[in-house]
């Protein structure tokens, strides 16, 4: 499992692996907000903590596709599917693996450029902490598409209209939270909420991400 875990982190961190183009994309997102609302400080602030969670939602699509289409290219997803390991933990496996190398930067990344947005100082720590609990849901929900569409050609298009609704819960709860944050009011309840849907992507998806494999390699 940490040998699979490697691999994919050093197949994502290499040239045209896909590691920085989510952070790309963010920093672009980030940049062109204020061109398109006006540079107004009250604005900017009172949007910040939607925008950013919006930018980070839409920069974790960017990477989706690659999660299981690389290796049913080469044949190496149905090596991992006849290896000892159970299929799920494979799959778990490369959530977490897309998770280091997309969520856990843009969650790093998000207080630097909520700078650009005037986000209030109160807000960075529960913007953080939102999506530390909330990103881990978008790489487990986004495998569970990638394995539906592993077995089809050009399926990019056809994972993010099946991904983008399952996301709005957790991008619901968590732009809440900070924004609440924000404001000064009790974040708690967001976060509790957020951190349910993670746990709960965790602890049912890898199964149904596993079915849809088993299905798609037959």
């Amino acid at each position: 499992m940490l040998a699979l875990l490697l691999r994919d982190l050093r197949l994502a961190t290499r040239a045209g692996g896909g590691f920085g183009l989510s952070l790309a994309f963010f920093l672009i997102v980030t940049v062109l907000v204020p061109f398109g609302v006006g540079p107004e400080g009250g604005t900017l602030a009172r949007i910040a903590p939607g925008i950013l969670w919006v930018g980070a939602l839409l920069s974790c699509l960017l990477s989706l596709d690659r999660i299981f289409a690389l290796d049913r290219e080469d044949g190496s997803l149905d090596l991992l599917a006849t290896a000892p390991i159970p299929l799920e933990g494979v799959v778990a496996v490369k959530a977490a693996a897309h998770w280091l190398t997309t969520g856990l930067p843009l969650t790093l990344a998000a207080p630097v450029l909520g700078v650009l947005l005037n986000l209030p100082e109160a807000a960075f720590s529960w913007l953080t902490l939102s999506l530390m609990l909330g990103t881990p849901a978008l790489s487990m929900i986004g495998s569970f598409g990638a394995a539906l569409t592993v077995g089809l050609k050009r399926g990019g298009l056809l994972l993010s209209l099946l991904v983008l609704p399952l996301y709005i819960p957790t991008l619901i709860f968590g732009a809440e939270a900070a924004k609440r944050g924000a404001e000064g009011l009790a974040a708690g309840t967001p976060l509790l909420m957020l951190a349910g849907i993670t746990l709960g992507a965790v602890a049912i998806l890898p199964f149904a991400a596993a079915a849809a494999i088993r299905v798609n390699l037959r």
